[in-house]
């Protein structure tokens, strides 16, 4: 995720969209957040919103890549 030149608490809570570390079927879900991480990135300022609306998409995310953990440990 380019964050690169953002306002630190942005460029922080960007970094946690990262999705490569993942095993496969985990980075499907989580790269979903990401793209869309990405492109509130590019189109909004920096600033508490932005900080905000991201750390609650990365609350979303955690819970839906928790339930794709789930549903492979229930396989």
């Amino acid at each position: 995720m380019d964050a690169s030149g953002r306002h630190p608490s942005t460029a922080h809570i960007a970094r946690y969209f990262d999705f490569e570390h993942l095993p496969a079927g985990l980075q499907t879900v989580s790269r979903l957040f990401h793209d869309l991480a990405q492109e509130l990135l590019d189109l909004l300022p920096d600033g508490p919103e932005l900080t905000a609306g991201l750390r609650k998409l990365l609350e979303a995310k955690d819970c839906a890549v928790r339930a794709a953990l789930d549903t492979r440990q229930e396989s």
